[in-house]
């Protein structure tokens, strides 16, 4: 498996990451029932600065496996929303949160110290990566969504912070 920065030329392994995505999955990143990945999403990808907006994707013989972004907040640019969509099979086998290490490392170089996440109340999932992750942090809620705010750098369950 290969970990590095989405390219323009993974457009087509993007769409075909929805052949393997459930209905569930695509409500929990998109928060609105979607068949497959929106083609508003595919194409804000094109937009990618590798500064700003920055994603990763997992590669394993050709076929993604997950992607992760970040979007700087233009008005707290020390702030960035992340996002994070991994295909069905691949899910619970910590590929989630190996992006979001990545990424984080990333993030940190560009000068960005806290990640944005908001997590639909049924994804138990990713609620529980994030504990992990972030074992000091509590979410608010909003409807049915939890929002976090989450310091960099990102530190193991003890206290320690995660190497690369």
């Amino acid at each position: 498996m290969r970990i590095r920065p989405y390219g323009i030329g993974d457009e087509e392994a993007l769409r075909k990451m929805s052949d393997r995505l459930s209905r569930e999955s695509l409500y929990t990143r998109f928060f609105t029932g979607t068949p497959a990945l929106p083609e508003a999403y595919v194409r804000a990808l094109h937009q990618l600065d590798h500064w700003d907006h920055e994603a990763m994707v997992a590669l394993l013989d050709g076929r993604m496996l997950g992607i992760a972004e970040y979007v700087r907040d233009r008005k707290e640019p020390w702030r960035a929303e992340i996002a994070v969509l991994i295909t069905d099979p691949w899910q619970r086998h910590g590929l989630a949160s190996r992006m979001v290490r990545y990424l984080s490392q990333l993030a940190e170089r560009r000068g960005i110290s806290e990640f944005d996440a908001d997590v639909t109340l049924a994804n138990r999932t990713a609620m529980s990566a994030i504990r992990t992750g972030w074992p000091a942090v509590r979410p608010s809620s909003d409807g049915g969504s939890a929002h976090y705010r989450l310091p960099l750098p990102l530190t193991s369950a003890n206290g320690l912070r995660v190497p690369g």
